[in-house]
């Protein structure tokens, strides 16, 4: 039993020792405040709360869209410019894998620049 105390406390001597050395990882969130102003042009993809798309253009009429048609549609708004930021709304009581799964599609069909909306003041 008296050499594993000894093992134990040198183990211990030797994590007490090491424990400082060890340097955290330093993660930055970006935070609502620091979000920059909405850019001029912008493709919405709203996710209503019975979980149907619709796709929006600078704040334009919405036009209903399936998820199979989504990137592609996505695409045509984008007319060329993958530059043209996707944003996607989505109504605070669907089921969080509704949202994942329109970012799976448009993640799989190579649209690039996709966010979330986030209200402030609540």
């Amino acid at each position: 039993m008296v050499p594993f105390i000894d093992v134990m406390l040198v183990l211990l001597i030797i994590f007490m020792v090491t424990a400082p050395l060890i340097t955290t990882g330093v993660v930055d969130v970006p935070t609502v405040g620091k979000s920059s102003q909405r850019p001029p042009k912008v493709v919405e993809v709203l996710v209503g709360a019975d979980e149907k798309l619709r796709l929006r253009l600078d704040n334009g009429d919405p036009e209903a869209v399936t998820l199979a048609r989504l990137g592609a549609r996505v695409r045509q708004l984008q007319a060329g410019n993958a530059e043209v930021p996707v944003i996607i709304s989505a109504d605070r009581n669907i089921k969080y894998d509704a949202v994942m799964k329109v970012m799976a599609t448009l993640q799989k069909d190579r649209i690039q620049r996709v966010g979330l909306t986030v209200k402030q003041g609540e």
